[in-house]
């Protein structure tokens, strides 16, 4: 009887960890991305970007994975600084949902900005790692 609770106790504890491990590694990967863009390491963005995925800024502008990378090489758009004040991972299967909010600062088209923002981001798992498929971010007043 004794083994059969440990069965049974082990069955609950190890899948909660297994998603605790998962969630962290995004949540990681999320914080990495936004070093990358202030660094300009495209070459490690271009390979957690899904290659369908899309990025919706606060202003309405919505970019592909070329224009992305693109904007990052040109320095079209700069981010000089984000400072992430809160982030949550919802994890569905191989869906991970971010929800956070932050402070960016930096320079579009030779303009300085600072803004908070509420993003979602959205990673899929796949056999090579996490991919971020879809950002999503607004203005907060």
């Amino acid at each position: 009887m004794r083994i059969l609770l440990t069965l049974f106790i082990l069955s609950w504890v190890i899948p909660a960890a297994a998603q605790l491990d998962q969630e962290k590694t995004v949540l990681s990967l999320s914080a990495k991305k936004f070093d990358w863009l202030i660094h300009k390491q495209a070459d490690s963005l271009d390979r957690v970007l899904d290659a369908r995925v899309q990025y919706v800024h606060s202003n309405g502008w919505i970019q592909n994975k070329k224009e992305v990378l693109e904007d990052l090489r040109s320095g079209k758009l700069v981010y000089e600084k984000v400072t992430v004040k809160e982030a949550t991972v919802r994890l569905y299967g191989k869906t991970a949902i971010v929800n956070g909010l932050g402070t960016f600062e930096g320079i579009n088209n030779g303009t300085a900005f600072r803004m908070d923002l509420r993003y979602t981001e959205v990673y899929i798992q796949t056999s090579g790692g996490w991919l971020l498929a879809s950002r999503h971010s607004n203005r907060m007043p």
